[in-house]
C-alpha cells in the first residue's frame, strides 16, 4: 500500500481555490477529494513529480464555494493515504476553509522552529512546541478561532545544527569517507539529507494536522542553509571556496523549492512557472535531478535569477514577503538587504492601491531594540572602512561572530524601507495599518512606529516580531539583550556610531510590550473596517499537553477614526526621534 511520507500541507487558499502539497513514497496520481456542503465530492488529480528518487504531489483544487469548511482527504492512485490509515491516529478531519468576502482575518506568524516531538527530553532541550500547542487547542476547543493563514518567517529547518538522531543518521551515511570534512562532518550536505530534515520537523503528528488545515506560506533564512549566509562579502568568498559547498547549496534552494517556495505562489503563478512546466516535462529522471540543481546552482550565484519574494492577498489586506536573505547585496560601502530589481519588485507591491491592511514580512526585523540597532549601524560602518583597514577587519570579526546583519547593518536599505512606508502612509487613500512582521532575534515585541509625514489617525506603522516557535535563547543572550536596551548603553552605543558617521534615517520607534524570550506564537487579527489587533501567546503545558496562553491582547487600529490607543503626543513624539 502507498504512503503518504510527509503532508498533505495545505498551501495556498482563497475564496474559491486550495493548493494541496504531499510528499508519497511512489509514483502516481494524486487525487484530493473535497466534500462540498451538499454532500457531493469534488476531486483534482495531478501526477507526481519525482526529484533525486523523492515523489511530490501539488494539487491545486478550484471552484469551491467561499466560506466554507469543507473536509477533504488524499488518495494516491485509488489509494488513501490522507487521514493515515493506522491505528493511534487521533486527529480530526482535515479541513480546508475557503476565504469569506469581508470576513475578518487572522495571520499568525514566527519563527526559529527547532525539530522534536511533545516528548520530556525534547521539552527539555527546546521547550514546548507553540505549533504543537496550537494543534491541541485546534483540536480541543471548538470555539477556537483558527489562523486564516500561519506565516514561517524563517529558520524552519536547522541545516548547519540538526538534532542528535539526524547526525547520528549523517555519520552511518558518511561512513568510510576518510577526506570529509571534519567542519561539516554533522551539517546538512546535500537534497537528501534536507528531505530528512523536513520529514523529522513536520512530521510529528500535531503538527502534521495542524500544517494539513491551516494554510501556510513561508520565508527562508540563514539557518535552512548555514549561520550567517551572506552576511558579507567576506563570509561568502570564505565559503563559497569549501569543498563541500557547491553540494550543500545545491541541495539547499533545490529543496527549499519544492518544499516550501512552489506553495507560496497562487494557482496562476504555477501555471507561469517555467521550471515547474520545465521539469513536469521531462521523462528521464536524471536529466529532471540535473535540470533541478542547475537552477539551484544559478540562483546562488546569480540572485536575479530567482525571485523567492511574493505576494498573497487575503481579502482586504495584502502580504508582501521578502526575501532578505538571497538577493542581498554585499560590496562593501554599498551594501543593501536586496539588490535594485528585487527593491524595485517591492516597492511596486507594496505602493500597489487597494490595501486596507499592508503586512510587509521579512525575516530580519527592521526596527529592532534600538541598543542593537546602533550597535549594528556601528559595526557595519567599522566594517566599511571608517576607520582604516585593521579596524575593518576586526569590524568584520565582529560582525559574523554577533550575526550584526539585520536592517541596520544594511544601513542604505534601512533607510530606503523607511522612505518606502512614508510614501505608503501618505498615499491619497493610505492602508489603516502597515505592519512589518520579522523573526530571527529569538525574542518577541512589539513596536510603534513613528514615520514623519504619516498621521496616526489614519495608517498607523508598527513592527512586530515573534521568534522563536521552538528554540529559546540562552539565558546569557537574553542578559545581554536586555542590557543592550538600557538607557545608557543605549546612548553610548549611538554615540559610537554618530563618530563614525551613521546618518539615521528620519524615523522614531518605541517597544511598547516585550521583549519576550519564551517560545510563542503572534497573531494579527484583521478587519475591512480598518481595524487591526495584536495577539501574543506563549507555550507552556497544563495537564500535561502543549497549551498556548495569552500574554497581550493589544488593539493597533479602531473602525473609522483609526485612532491608535496610547498614540504619542508631541513631546513624546520628539523624544522617540532621538532613538536614545
Amino acid at each position: 500500500m502507498p504512503v503518504a511520507l510527509l503532508g498533505p500541507v495545505l498551501r495556498h487558499v482563497d475564496a474559491t481555490s486550495a493548493t494541496v502539497w504531499v510528499e508519497v513514497d511512489e509514483p502516481g496520481l494524486v487525487h484530493v477529494d473535497v466534500r462540498l456542503p451538499d454532500g457531493t465530492v469534488r476531486t483534482a488529480s495531478s501526477p507526481t513529480l519525482t526529484l533525486h528518487a523523492h515523489h511530490f504531489g501539488l494539487v491545486v483544487v478550484e471552484d469551491l464555494p467561499a466560506g466554507a469548511s469543507l473536509p477533504y482527504g488524499v488518495r494516491l492512485d485509488e489509494a488513501p493515504v490522507w487521514p493515515p490509515p493506522r491505528a493511534g491516529w487521533a486527529w480530526p478531519k482535515s479541513r480546508i476553509r475557503t476565504a469569506s468576502p469581508g470576513a475578518e482575518v487572522r495571520i499568525a506568524f514566527g519563527s526559529c522552529r527547532r525539530a522534536g516531538d511533545d516528548g520530556e527530553e525534547s521539552t527539555r532541550l527546546v521547550g514546548v512546541d507553540a505549533l504543537s500547542a496550537m494543534a491541541h487547542r485546534l483540536r480541543d476547543d471548538a470555539l477556537a478561532p483558527p489562523p486564516d493563514l500561519l506565516l514561517f518567517v524563517g529558520d524552519q529547518v536547522y541545516a548547519d545544527d540538526p538534532n542528535p538522531g539526524i547526525v547520528d543518521r549523517l555519520r552511518e551515511r558518511h561512513a568510510g569517507r576518510p577526506d570529509e570534512d571534519p567542519e561539516v562532518r554533522d551539517e546538512i550536505g546535500d537534497f537528501e539529507e534536507y528531505t530528512w530534515l523536513y520529514h523529522e520537523t513536520w512530521g510529528p503528528d500535531p503538527v502534521r494536522w495542524l500544517l494539513s488545515t491551516v494554510p501556510t506560506c513561508m520565508l527562508l533564512d540563514d539557518h535552512d542553509l548555514r549561520d550567517d549566509w551572506n552576511t558579507s562579502d567576506v563570509w561568502r568568498a570564505e565559503v563559497s571556496q569549501r569543498p563541500w559547498w557547491r553540494e550543500r547549496v545545491t541541495g539547499a534552494f533545490g529543496s527549499y523549492w519544492i518544499y516550501q517556495h512552489l506553495g507560496n505562489l497562487s494557482p496562476a503563478e504555477l501555471a507561469r512557472d517555467r521550471l515547474l512546466a520545465v521539469l513536469r516535462e521531462i521523462e528521464d529522471d536524471d536529466e529532471r535531478d540535473e535540470v533541478l540543481d542547475e537552477f539551484a546552482r544559478t540562483a546562488d550565484a546569480d540572485p536575479s535569477s530567482a525571485r523567492w519574494s511574493f505576494t498573497r492577498e487575503l481579502g482586504t489586506t495584502r502580504l508582501v514577503a521578502v526575501d532578505s536573505r538571497c538577493a542581498r547585496r554585499l560590496t562593501p560601502g554599498e551594501r543593501r538587504m536586496t539588490d535594485a530589481t528585487e527593491w524595485e519588485w517591492i516597492r511596486e507591491e507594496a505602493l500597489a492601491p487597494g490595501a486596507r491592511h499592508l503586512l510587509l514580512a521579512t525575516t530580519l526585523p527592521a526596527f529592532l531594540l534600538h541598543g542593537i540597532h546602533h550597535a549594528e549601524t556601528f559595526d557595519a560602518a567599522v566594517a566599511d572602512g571608517r576607520f582604516g583597514r585593521r579596524a575593518a577587519g576586526w569590524g568584520e570579526r565582529l560582525r559574523q561572530a554577533a550575526d550584526l546583519e539585520h536592517w541596520a547593518a544594511f544601513h542604505p536599505s534601512f533607510v530606503d524601507l523607511v522612505a518606502l512606508l512614508g510614501q505608503v502612509g501618505r498615499a491619497p487613500e493610505p492602508p489603516a495599518s502597515v505592519l512589518v512582521l520579522s523573526g530571527d532575534v529569538h525574542c518577541s515585541y512589539t513596536a510603534r512606529v513613528d514615520v514623519p509625514g504619516v498621521d496616526p489617525d489614519r495608517t498607523v506603522v508598527h513592527q512586530l516580531v515573534m521568534s522563536p516557535f521552538r528554540n529559546p535563547l540562552e539565558r546569557g543572550m537574553q542578559i545581554a539583550n536586555r542590557v543592550l536596551d538600557r538607557g545608557p548603553v543605549r546612548a553610548l552605543v549611538r554615540g559610537l556610531a554618530l563618530l563614525a558617521g551613521v546618518r539615521e534615517a528620519d524615523v522614531a520607534w518605541e517597544v511598547e510590550h516585550g521583549p519576550w524570550f519564551d517560545n510563542g506564537v503572534m497573531t494579527v487579527v484583521l478587519g475591512p473596517d480598518g481595524t487591526a489587533g495584536v495577539e501574543v501567546e506563549h507555550a507552556g503545558r497544563c495537564q500535561g499537553l502543549p497549551r498556548l496562553r495569552r500574554t497581550l491582547t493589544r488593539t493597533l487600529t479602531r473602525p473609522r477614526t483609526r485612532t491608535m490607543r496610547g498614540a504619542p503626543g508631541p513631546s513624546v513624539t520628539s523624544a522617540l526621534r532621538t532613538g536614545v
